[in-house]
């Protein structure tokens, strides 16, 4: 019966899908289901199982399908694919009745063991043949989160840590496919979601997985790639390609891990690393009570100390520290726990700890990670063409992407704290720390931060901070701070240290890093020049092209390379080579292979165009011309002074490679003894001049034993002349080859024998760089004409053989260039001239005899500008004609004939009459008369030129007026006269007025003409010029036998002169002649009245030169033996007195002589000189013997307390020393030699001063004290002193009885008013007080620094004109007038005198003592007070010879004819109008005594000559 029409319908709802497949998944034991079978029902359910939908499925359903799918007949079924399809089919029941999971503990247990144990493991391999099952499982227990029932089971942090290892091991490739297949990038994001999501589920995920995760970090440590050997930092350039230019999956996976939970990984983080610091602590056994101080424990110093750490310990430790450097790459949000652990590490007693968190915190900042720093900037001083600044990239390049720094944020922003506390690192206790900081911080300028970028403040702080280490006290810092700069690429410097200062501002970075290559230690110097060297010629492509920013930063490099060469240490000197041949001129420069396309794409500092053919020789000459214009004067002359070297070394290896043939390796059949012994004289005299003999010695030997002939050719075409450059380089680099791998040559050896290579070889003056050279002198190309001048005539006077082959040339030039009288030659010329003339005079036949020349010469003598042109033709036409006499005697007659002042060519022509004077003077004879009117009326005895207040002191050569230089050549060619006479006693009788007229311009400061009658300038230049003219007279013998003991201290008191200019011409040109062995060995004397020098770095200078010369000197004792002299010339200084203040200003000169002189060995010599002189009289003025025996006790004091002081033991002199007759005389009797010995001279007061200033004459960096300070000599004390009479100085009676000195004032000298005492502001100079501290500084480490307190309290001079006025002093060129030394034909040098042999009771006639010249504008208190005190009582008055009265005669100046002048030296006194009236100085003038001893201390103003006064120029010469 059917349903009733109209009833309600019931709506039932659909009831959930239940499970179709109901086929058995289980067995019986011993009957299994057939694996096929059984593998097509799993395939069955989970096909059916994947289409079901967990809304509609009746989740009873599957009850019993799951208990068999969770048994262990399937889950662990040996079948592969059984376990597949298993694992498909619970991870879809899993997900059907998710939440709640149908199976029990146990049943969870086991699936998972197989889904991580058995199923994702095999996804390492995608060739699988069930990996698509496999991804199955993967993905849906990623998606559906089914993965977190593993935290709900018994054994989940084995399983979840199972699961992490297979992971990361499966994305890190450690489980390889067969087929090599790549995991695919769905599979690995599926990985690492499920990964998070455990790290998520977890409230305490377990440690080792947390291991597990930061260990993949660690990855970049050792990333995969070419194989390097150990400690080989670099990777070959055809290698790059295989670093890594990703980071590795798993490093990957980590970071997602971390990025996506960064608060939780925080903490785990946090927590791994106290877990390590906690281990390492506790094996330190590290306690709060009881435990001793790191600091106390361990030496500071040294890097190796430890505190009982195991080296397990200690790696875990460094393992975490490297670590945190990735974490903060990857994700710095999780280490916001940990950094501050890290600054808590900083503050660690541990010095460990302290440098694990130095190093990490600075590898932070910059972004370095595990796998390091990024390789170094090429930086290579060889290539060619120069990269340019723009072309260096602006971060580091890496070829690695672990490599490449990375900084995700502001480290010093987001932790500023932690970055201030770092920052304070640099003064860390420790050195170890301090470097560690260094280097830190050098990695954070060159990366920026990790490509952040630096706050302008924070840059300023971290580049001062790399400033200072470049001073600080402990070598390992030193060398840290250079090495980080050596890690700066060009770029680098130039952005980010140049602003600091260049080389040339002091305190600046750069400036520092120059300093330290003259630091003490060998190993800091080495480290610093080289990286000097390598920045300038990395640079020199830059400076070439005038880049201003460039040049003014680095520009002064060479010259502060070069200045180190005056140190004179063997270390520095072969140092200075390598750095030389290897940085700034590298051998491989410019490489062959620049002919290629790297020349055509960019512009070289050679070549402008493409177009232009490639030359190495003119590129290579460009580099060297570029380096000596970059070089000061001072440094310039070490550049030359190295290039000196050539042909003497040359010799020297020729001589040992002949040696070394006879040797025969060793097998000799006869004279085997003989020639072993020349063998090693030869060895022995080589290695005196490296800094290891006894390693040079050994090497040498075994070099001789090897016996190899080609080396021995090598070396002869290194050092050959006729050698171009390129056969020079290749013969060194076979030669080093040869040496590197012949078997008996020991290690080192190469190393000892390349010094001596680069010393002998023809690297720089080389025949292929003549022609370049010539070619700039004349186009003056990039300006380098000027320095190509100044090589060529280096060339020309030390290796005049290598001009040979361009002579020519040279001469076609000339003749080319030859002016007329309407036509001027270009200046340069005369630079080529000065070449030719310095070869003409040594290979004379080589100059060419053509007429045209001949007659180009002639027009050079009479046309040439400037007139130096007419003095270098001359010199080159007496070598190139062969008709001498009529040439000379046509331009005799031309010169001579009408000449003027003002007239054409006049200064020309009295420069030709100057070497003719010189070169032929029996033909210039017969024009005598025409030429002293010429030289004394004309000129001498004129003055053209007024006097204005408003002129200089000094003016420079290229604005030097016409009169000046007219009066200089006319001195000169008086001198040059003098100098060409053979005839001993004509050249005596000629001596006499030009010796008057020389030391009158030196005694009158320059004057004259009479009374401030010549300009200021004009009289700086005549003293200067007449004292060089003296010094150059005195290299003859027979000259130098006339210049008296009171000439001669006239003399050296220029060495004080008021103008720097004359002080620094007259001690340079003394110098010189001293080297060359020119000049006598008295002259030594002079150089060390410049104690009181106020120009620090010539004072400097200085210094260096006597260290040197003593050292040369050593075995003579030459400068041990001229203590008496100095002794001598110091008690008739103008300043001398017996005043307390005043003796220990004379102390400071002796000092100056001990501290650079004196050593152990000589020390007694140099006492005994001292007490001989006590055991004499004054033998230039008796009645100032006391003076003599006053410095006597005072030179023996002070070297007792230098012996004291060193440390040393100084034994009697066993042997007689004489001392020189003429400034000494033997005592009356034996009785007064006795009184004198017996009485002490030197007040007890001053014994207290001598220690201070014994004590602190060789502090380093004194700090000026105040004018006010009580310990030094401050003006207050001047002042002072200036009220007191001054003394008497009369020696006490007996020794045991204090010293007393007599109220009375002391009498004025004869001739007291000719001479003026300093001027005020030159007490400054003279006196110093000593630095209120001796800060440790090593901003200079050269020994010339020991004398820096002598010259406390030198600020400035002040000067007044003669109204009184004060008046700015006007700019001191060091230029001096006409360079007399190298441009004149000289004599051949008189043997100089040994030293002092004559015995003292010869008296030898000498004239008496007048008042001694003004000094360089030094005053003191005693001129003071003797121009203001009364006369005093006749028994003060000290007995003086008698002195005749003088004729009043004229002002004006007459000086005789030669010929009638010279006739007699002794006899009647001839009357000379020669100065009657002292000349009133420019800044001096008379006042009354009254007004003197009121007026302010300024400027001392000397009263006019006494009526029937006599200075000593006014004598004949038989009054002395």
């Amino acid at each position: 019966m059917g349903p009733r029409r109209g009833a309600d319908v019931v709506t039932q709802e659909p009831q959930p899908a239940g499970l179709i497949f109901d086929e058995p998944l289980s067995w019986r034991a011993g009957k299994p289901i057939p694996t096929g079978e059984l593998l097509r029902r799993l395939d069955t359910l989970s096909n059916e199982l994947r289409e079901m939908d967990q809304e509609e499925t009746d989740k009873d359903s599957l009850a019993k399908v799951g208990k068999e799918l969770a048994g262990q007949n399937l889950l662990q079924h040996k079948d592969k694919g059984v376990r597949a399809f298993t694992a498909c089919c619970l991870v879809d029941i899993l997900k059907l009745c998710a939440p709640d999971a149908p199976f029990t503990g146990t049943q969870l247990k086991d699936i998972f063991t197989l889904f991580i144990t058995s199923i994702l493991p095999a996804l390492s391999d995608p060739s699988n043949a069930y990996n698509t099952q496999h991804k199955y499982v993967l993905v849906s227990l990623e998606e559906v989160k089914s993965i977190v029932l593993v935290t709900d089971i018994p054994t989940a942090e084995v399983l979840t840590v199972h699961l992490f290892v297979n992971f990361f091991d499966i994305i890190s490739g450690s489980s390889k496919a067969s087929t090599g297949e790549q995991i695919s990038k769905d599979v690995e994001y599926h990985m690492t979601q499920m990964l998070v999501t455990l790290v998520d589920e977890y409230a305490n995920l377990p440690a080792d997985a947390i291991d597990t995760i930061v260990a993949q970090f660690l990855r970049a440590a050792n990333p995969p790639g070419p194989s390097k050997k150990k400690g080989d930092s670099k990777v070959e350039d055809n290698q790059s390609t295989l670093l890594p230019k990703e980071v590795p999956e798993a490093y990957n996976m980590a970071q997602t891990i971390c990025n996506m939970l960064p608060e939780k990984m925080a903490r785990y983080i946090s927590q791994y690393f106290n877990d390590v610091i906690t281990d390492v602590s506790t094996a330190n056994g590290t306690k709060s009570n009881g435990h001793r101080r790191m600091s106390d424990a361990v030496d500071s110093d040294d890097e190796a100390n430890t505190i009982g750490s195991t080296e397990a310990d200690m790696g875990e430790l460094r393992k975490a520290h490297r670590l945190l450097r990735e974490l903060w790459r990857a994700s710095p949000l999780v280490l916001q726990n940990v950094i501050p652990q890290l600054e808590a590490e900083l503050s660690a007693e541990n010095i460990q700890l302290r440098l694990l968190a130095t190093e990490t915190l600075g590898d932070i900042i910059s972004g370095i990670g595990a796998a390091g720093p990024p390789p170094p900037p090429t930086m290579d001083p060889s290539a060619y063409p120069p990269v340019k600044l723009e072309d260096y990239p602006s971060t580091p390049i890496s070829s690695s992407v672990l490599t490449t720094p990375l900084s995700p944020q502001s480290f010093s922003e987001a932790h500023p704290g932690v970055y201030r506390s770092f920052v304070a690192r640099k003064n860390d206790k420790s050195s170890v720390i301090r470097s560690a900081w260094t280097t830190a911080v050098g990695w954070i300028l060159i990366t920026s931060a990790g490509g952040i970028g630096l706050k302008s403040e924070d840059l300023n702080t971290l580049v001062k901070g790399l400033g200072e280490k470049l001073n600080d006290g402990d070598e390992k810092v030193r060398i840290a701070a250079i090495r980080v700069i050596e890690g700066f690429s060009f770029r680098d410097v130039m952005e980010k240290l140049a602003p600091n200062g260049g080389v040339s501002k002091a305190g600046s970075v750069l400036s520092t890093l120059a300093d330290r290559a003259r630091d003490r230690k060998h190993a800091v110097r080495s480290e610093g020049m080289t990286v000097l060297g390598r920045l300038w010629g990395v640079a020199a492509g830059e400076i070439a092209e005038g880049n201003e920013a460039v040049t003014a930063a680095l520009g002064p490099i060479p010259s502060r390379i070069f200045d180190s060469f005056f140190t004179n240490e063997k270390e520095i000197h072969v140092l200075m080579g390598h750095v030389m041949f290897e940085q700034l001129l590298p051998l491989g420069y410019p490489p062959i292979k620049a002919k290629g396309s790297k020349l055509a794409n960019s512009n070289s500092q050679s070549q402008s165009t493409v177009s232009e053919p490639f030359d190495a020789d003119k590129i290579r000459t460009e580099r060297i011309l570029l380096l000596v214009q970059s070089l000061d004067s001072k440094s310039k002359k070490g550049f030359f002074a190295m290039q000196s070297w050539q042909l003497p070394f040359a010799t020297i290896v020729t001589k040992f490679i002949d040696q070394c043939k006879e040797f025969n390796g060793g097998i000799m059949d006869e004279n085997a003894k003989e020639i072993k012994k020349k063998l090693d004289r030869v060895v022995n005299y080589m290695a005196d001049f490296l800094p290891d003999p006894l390693k040079t010695n050994a090497d040498l030997h075994k070099y001789a034993k090897l016996h190899n002939r080609r080396s021995y050719e090598l070396l002869r075409f290194a050092m050959a002349l006729e050698s171009d450059f390129k056969t020079v380089h290749k013969a060194i680099k076979e030669f080093s080859k040869i040496i590197e791998v012949a078997p008996g040559a020991p290690a080192g050896m190469l190393e000892t024998l390349i010094p001596v290579i680069y010393r002998c070889s023809s690297l720089v003056y080389n025949r292929s760089h003549l022609p370049a050279i010539l070619q700039f002198a004349r186009s003056d190309d990039k300006g380098l004409g000027s320095t190509a001048y100044e090589i060529m005539n280096e060339i020309s006077e030390k290796n005049p053989q290598i001009f040979t082959a361009n002579i020519k040339d040279l001469c076609k030039s000339l003749e080319d260039e030859a002016p007329s009288k309407a036509k001027a030659n270009d200046i340069g010329t005369v630079e080529t001239l000065k070449a030719c003339a310095v070869f003409a005079r040594s290979r004379p036949k080589e100059i060419p005899h053509d007429r045209k020349f001949v007659h180009a010469l002639i027009n050079f003598a009479l046309y040439g500008t400037p007139p130096k042109a007419a003095k270098y033709a001359i010199s080159i036409l007496m070598a190139a004609t062969d008709r001498k006499e009529m040439h000379v005697k046509d331009l005799l007659e031309r010169t001579t004939t009408d000449w003027e002042f003002g007239g054409d060519h006049f200064l020309t022509k009295l420069a030709a009459i100057s070497q003719l004077s010189l070169l032929e003077p029996k033909i210039a004879e017969d024009v005598s008369d025409e030429i002293l009117d010429i030289t004394t009326t004309q000129l001498l005895l004129k003055v053209r030129t007024g006097v204005k207040n408003t002129d200089h002191n000094w003016q420079d050569d290229a604005t030097l007026d016409e009169e000046c230089q007219a009066k200089c050549w006319a001195m000169k060619a008086l001198v040059n006269r003098l100098r060409a006479t053979e005839e001993p006693e004509k050249a005596k009788n000629l001596s006499v007025p030009v010796f008057k007229l020389l030391n009158t311009l030196v005694f009158k400061e320059g004057e004259l003409s009479g009374p401030n009658a010549t300009p200021k300038h004009h009289k700086s230049r005549l003293r200067l010029l007449a004292a060089q003219l003296i010094l150059k007279l005195c290299t003859r013998k027979i000259f130098d036998e006339l210049l008296s003991p009171v000439a001669f201290n006239r003399l050296s008191f220029v060495a004080q002169d008021m103008n720097a200019n004359v002080r620094r011409g007259f001690i340079e040109k003394l110098q010189k002649y001293l080297v060359k062995n020119r000049l006598p060995p008295r002259f030594h004397t002079i150089i060390f009245l410049t104690a009181f020098e106020p120009e620090i770095d010539f004072h400097n200078s200085i210094i260096t030169w006597i260290r040197s010369r003593a050292k040369v000197l050593a075995k003579s004792h030459t400068m041990e033996s001229i203590f008496p002299r100095l002794i001598s010339l110091l008690a008739h200084h103008p300043d001398y007195s017996s005043e307390p203040n005043d003796l220990l200003d004379h102390a400071r000169y002796i000092v100056y002589y001990i501290k650079t002189v004196a050593s152990e060995d000589n020390l007694a010599l140099i006492f005994k000189y001292a007490q001989r002189v006590k055991s004499v009289q004054d033998g230039i003025n008796l009645s100032e013997s006391d003076n003599l025996y006053i410095l006597s006790d005072l030179a023996q004091t002070l070297v007792r307390k230098w012996e004291e002081k060193k440390g040393w033991s100084m034994q009697t002199w066993p042997v007689k020393i004489n001392l020189p007759a003429g400034l000494f005389k033997a005592l009356q009797s034996h009785d007064k030699a006795q009184e004198i010995a017996e009485t002490t001279y030197l007040p007890d007061s001053i014994d207290s001063k001598l220690d201070d200033l014994v004590r602190d004459a060789e502090k380093k960096k004194q700090s000026k004290r105040k004018a006010t300070d009580g310990d030094s000599h401050s003006i207050a004390k001047k002042h002072k002193s200036e009220s007191k009479p001054r003394p008497t100085k009369g020696p006490a009676t007996k020794r045991e009885q204090p010293v007393k000195f007599s109220k009375t004032p002391k009498p004025k000298r004869e001739n007291s008013a000719d001479f003026s005492t300093p001027a005020a502001s030159s007490v400054d100079r003279r006196r110093s007080g000593r630095g209120a501290s001796a800060r440790k500084s090593y901003a200079d480490r050269d020994d010339s620094d020991d004398d820096e307190e002598m010259l406390n309290g030198v600020a400035k001079w002040d000067y007044f004109d003669k109204n009184d006025n004060p008046i700015e002093p006007e700019p001191e060129d060091e230029a001096i007038i006409f360079e007399t030394i190298e441009e004149e034909a000289e004599d051949k040098p008189q043997t100089p005198d040994k030293g002092p042999t004559s015995k003292i009771d010869i008296d030898e006639p000498e004239p008496e003592e007048p008042a001694p010249p003004k000094s360089n504008g030094k005053i003191t208190a005693r001129s003071k007070a003797k121009q203001s005190k009364p006369t005093p009582s006749p028994k003060a008055v000290r007995s003086r010879p008698a002195k005749a009265k003088q004729k009043a005669v004229s002002e004006e100046v007459e000086l005789p004819a030669v010929k009638s002048a010279v006739t007699r030296t002794r006899g009647p006194r001839v009357k000379q109008k020669i100065m009657s009236k002292e000349v009133e100085s420019p800044i001096r003038k008379p006042k009354s005594p009254a007004a003197k001893a009121k007026a302010p201390l300024k400027v001392a103003k000397p009263k006019a000559r006494a009526k029937g006064k006599k200075d000593i120029y006014d004598m004949d010469e038989s009054d002395s």
